[in-house]
C-alpha cells in the first residue's frame, strides 16, 4: 500500500492529530497521507476556530501530503452523512488504499460487527428499534438499545453500549458502512485514541482534546496555555491569526445574524431546514424572544431528542441556507469535485502521477470549477462560497472580504522532507 486517507477537521491541528498521523503511516505502511477535511464549519455545528485555509497549512506542514475541502453540505451533517461525503471523496482520487481513523474501542472487528449489522438490519432488530424510539428516546440511544439487545444472544467480548457511547466510535462505524456500501478497494484501519477524551473541557498533559485548547484559546486568548498541546508551527499560525484578525471564530460570534434569522423567517421555511423535525420550529420560535446568547438558547431549548450538537448544525444550516430538500437532491448524486486546500511537493508528485485515476473532477484554482460545470456541481460548490462569505462576517474583522474562494491559492509546501 502507498496512500492512506484520513478524515479530518484540524480545530486546531494539534498533538494528537500528530501521532494519529504518525500512526496511520506506520499501521498501513503507506508512504504518502491524503486528508479530506471540514471547510469553515465543521461537523458537530460550529465555525471552525481558524479558516480553512489556515488549517490546511498546518496539516501539510506537519506532514500530511494532500489536504482537500469536504464540501460545506457534508461537513456539518450527522456522523451518518458526514462519513458518506468524506469516504465518497477518498474513493473519488482514486488511489487511495487504505482509510486509518481515530476510535475509542481501538479495534476494527467491533466496528465491523456493528455497521454489517446497521447495513443488513435484520427484522429482529428493526422491531427493537421502533420499539425503543416509540418510548421516546433519541435515536443513537434508541439504536445503541437495539443493538445490544440484538447482539446479546452472541456472547461477544465487548460492550455495544460502550462503543456507541464514543463519538469516534460511531463515525468510524459510519466510514465503514460507506466503504461497503462503494464496494471500493480501500480497506480500514483504525489506531486507539489517547490521550484526553474527545469532549474533554480541560488540558490534560501533552495530548489535549481539540475541545479543550479551543476553550483555552477564546477563554483567555493567552496562547502561551496551549504552546505545549500544538506542534510550534500551528502555535505560530494561530498568533499570526490572532494578529490579522484579533479574533477567532466560534459560534456565539453569529449570535444577531442567528437571532435576527430565527425572528424574521416564519415557520414553514424554519420547518424546511435540514435536520429539523416536526414540532421544533414552533419550539425555537416560542422560546426565541427570551435570550440575547446563542448558546444561552439552544442550552433552554434542546431536549433528549434535539441535543446541544443537533440544534448547533440546525442553525449552521440555517445559516447558509441548507433546506432538506436541496440536501436530498444533492445527496442523491454525492460529491461533485475534490477542492485542493493545500499540498506538499510529495502530494503534487502523487497528484501528478495517479491524475488518470481519479473519478471526480479535481479544483486547483477554484474559478476552474465553471469548466466542470454541472447543475449538482455548481449547487453544491455555491454553499462552498456561502461558508467562506459567512465565515468571515462571524470574526467581525475590518479584514473582512467576500468571495475570498475564489481569491485564496492553494498552500503549496514546496521543499519535501
Amino acid at each position: 500500500m502507498e496512500t492512506v486517507g484520513i478524515v479530518t477537521e484540524y480545530n486546531p491541528f494539534h498533538n494528537g492529530h500528530l501521532y494519529h498521523l504518525n500512526k496511520a503511516k506506520e499501521k498501513t505502511g503507506c508512504k504518502y497521507v491524503v486528508s479530506v477535511m471540514s471547510g469553515n464549519f465543521v461537523q458537530r455545528g460550529e465555525p471552525a476556530i481558524l479558516d480553512k485555509w489556515t488549517r490546511a497549512k498546518m496539516a501539510i506542514d506537519n506532514g500530511v501530503d494532500l489536504v482537500f475541502e469536504i464540501p460545506s453540505i457534508y461537513s456539518c451533517q450527522s456522523a451518518e452523512f458526514y462519513a458518506e461525503g468524506s469516504i465518497k471523496l477518498l474513493d473519488g482520487l482514486g488511489f487511495i488504499d487504505s482509510l486509518c481513523f481515530g476510535s475509542e474501542c481501538g479495534s476494527i472487528h467491533p466496528l465491523n460487527t456493528i455497521s454489517n449489522l446497521l447495513i443488513k438490519e435484520p427484522p429482529a432488530f428493526k422491531d427493537s428499534l421502533k420499539y425503543y424510539l416509540n418510548k421516546g428516546l433519541p435515536f443513537p440511544k434508541a439504536r445503541s438499545h437495539a443493538l445490544t439487545k440484538y447482539l446479546s444472544k452472541y456472547n461477544l467480548e465487548y460492550d455495544i453500549d460502550s462503543i456507541l457511547s464514543n463519538p469516534n466510535n460511531i463515525l468510524g462505524i459510519e466510514y465503514l458502512k460507506t466503504l461497503n456500501s462503494i464496494k471500493g478497494n480501500i480497506r480500514p484501519f483504525t489506531i486507539k485514541r489517547i490521550g484526553a477524551h474527545y469532549n474533554s473541557t480541560e488540558l490534560d498533559k501533552n495530548i489535549s482534546s481539540a475541545t479543550a485548547i479551543r476553550k483555552e484559546i477564546l477563554h483567555s486568548y493567552d496562547l502561551q496555555n496551549i504552546s505545549g498541546f500544538i506542534p510550534n508551527n500551528c502555535y505560530l499560525y494561530i498568533k499570526d491569526f490572532l494578529k490579522k484578525y484579533n479574533n477567532v471564530n466560534s459560534l456565539e460570534n453569529y449570535t444577531k445574524i442567528i437571532l435576527y434569522l430565527l425572528s424574521t423567517r416564519h415557520n414553514q421555511f424554519l420547518s424546511e431546514i435540514m435536520d429539523i423535525d416536526e414540532g421544533l420550529d414552533n419550539r425555537i420560535i416560542k422560546y426565541l424572544k427570551n435570550y440575547s446568547s446563542i448558546i444561552d438558547f439552544l442550552d433552554n431549548i434542546k431536549t433528549k431528542r434535539y441535543t446541544f450538537t443537533r440544534l448547533q448544525r440546525i442553525l449552521i444550516h440555517l445559516l447558509l441556507g441548507i433546506d432538506q430538500y436541496t440536501f436530498k437532491e444533492l445527496h442523491k448524486k454525492g460529491p461533485q469535485y475534490l477542492r485542493l486546500l493545500g499540498a506538499s511537493k510529495n502530494g503534487l508528485y502523487l497528484l501528478s502521477k495517479n491524475k488518470n485515476s481519479c473519478k471526480l473532477p479535481i479544483i486547483t484554482k477554484f474559478a476552474d470549477y465553471k469548466k466542470h460545470s454541472s447543475l449538482h456541481l455548481e449547487k453544491m460548490i455555491s454553499f462552498d462560497i456561502e461558508a467562506t462569505n459567512v465565515y468571515f462576517l462571524g470574526l467581525n474583522s475590518n479584514q473582512y472580504k467576500n468571495n475570498l474562494d475564489f481569491f485564496v491559492s492553494p498552500y503549496i509546501k514546496k521543499e519535501c522532507d
